[in-house]
């Protein structure tokens, strides 16, 4: 039976504590460490911002998750791989402070990605400029990630990550195939014009982690236009993704491992978490 968690940002404006809290009474044993960040926050200090800080001791997070009795299935490392890399943009030097985390943590998975580009240089690059930027901004949090035993996964959240080719060629310079695998968004990939059947076919022993989430049809209109959307707001199965069919295709391929519900609203997150176990 596959691990079925939830983002660690399901009330806003509330502490990661709250977050874990809201969880645990929702009656989840998992849950993705989601917002994280260098050195301090005002919101944390004074309780609006669920983030980790990625300097803080491991012990303050770990409290917490053992507090509520959960378990971390991964650290998300969302990051900005196309623009120019700068102090405040979140890329490499976070994503190794992730891994460097999730040791800490005893977590297995860290799950970044590409993101929107920001700037005019980020946006005008080429195909083969966006894969080779993507790569040279990966190339020691892969190095980190297989030094300390973490696997290192990118996720559909972006113009490259997104479609199936620039994914592959990713995947074929980075290398290490015991460390770098793909965490299948279902939301992002379908957004983003990508076919999440075609993307199970091609890569799906690389898939080590899911993040579910549905959309209505209001988004059709958006449909390769916009890369990634956060959360849903509706139930699995209620949207025109057609997560039955995908969760049967990672079923059929023998997926077993931990998935996070990407949905708002408790009780779009409860139901969902029941159609998932019975899709299983």
């Amino acid at each position: 039976m596959i691990k079925i968690g939830c983002f660690a940002l399901v009330h806003p404006f509330s502490t990661l504590a709250t977050q874990f809290q809201a969880i645990r009474g929702m009656g989840f044993d998992f849950a993705d460490l989601t917002d994280s960040h260098d050195g301090a926050i005002l919101g944390n200090e004074f309780g609006f911002t669920a983030a980790a800080s990625l300097d803080a001791h491991p012990a303050r997070v770990r409290q917490m998750v053992e507090a509520n009795r959960l378990q971390l299935t991964a650290v998300c490392a969302h990051a900005n791989l196309l623009d120019p890399s700068s102090p405040d943009t979140y890329g490499t030097s976070q994503i190794i402070k992730a891994i460097r985390l999730a040791r800490d943590l005893g977590v297995q998975q860290v799950i970044t990605t590409e993101g929107d580009p920001k700037t005019p240089f980020g946006e005008e690059l080429s195909p083969e400029e966006r894969i080779f930027t993507i790569c040279e901004k990966l190339y020691w949090p892969v190095r980190w990630a297989e030094e300390l035993g973490i696997d290192l996964l990118l996720e559909p959240h972006g113009m490259v990550t997104d479609d199936l080719d620039a994914t592959a060629a990713v995947l074929d310079r980075l290398g290490r195939p015991d460390t770098v695998g793909l965490n299948l968004d279902t939301g992002n990939l379908w957004l983003g014009g990508g076919d999440n059947f075609a993307y199970i076919e091609r890569f799906g022993p690389r898939i080590k982690h899911v993040h579910w989430k549905d959309l209505g049809s209001e988004w059709e209109t958006k449909r390769g236009q916009q890369f990634g959307c956060g959360m849903g707001d509706i139930t699995l199965g209620d949207g025109v993704i057609g997560i039955a069919e995908i969760a049967a295709e990672l079923k059929r391929i023998g997926f077993d491992g931990p998935t996070t519900l990407e949905i708002a609203g408790d009780e779009a997150v409860t139901k969902s978490a029941e159609r998932l176990r019975s899709w299983f």
